[in-house]
């Protein structure tokens, strides 16, 4: 809802920054609206990141998983994907 922002933390969008480990050099990747609370285009969901991430860092995040309260649980859920568009 466009009524629910919060107190300018703009939650929706965020920015990080990475290099190496098979990641495009020089690109920027996503857009935001010019007011920086709704992602226009390419928007990446944090289990994507997370996959992604791990990816980059050698790690099957498909196989990666960890034990909570007698249940398998992985760091991407079931809907990790990897952002193919910032790997080389």
């Amino acid at each position: 809802e466009k009524d629910n922002y919060g107190r300018d933390h703009h939650g929706r969008c965020y920015s990080i920054w990475m290099a190496g480990g098979g990641v495009k050099p020089g690109i920027s990747y996503g857009q935001t609206d010019e007011f920086c609370y709704n992602v226009v285009e390419n928007p990446v969901h944090i289990h994507d990141l997370n996959a992604t991430v791990l990816r980059c860092l050698g790690v099957d995040h498909e196989k990666l998983t960890y034990r909570f309260q007698g249940r398998d649980f992985r760091l991407t859920d079931i809907h990790g994907e990897l952002v193919k568009g910032i790997l080389t």
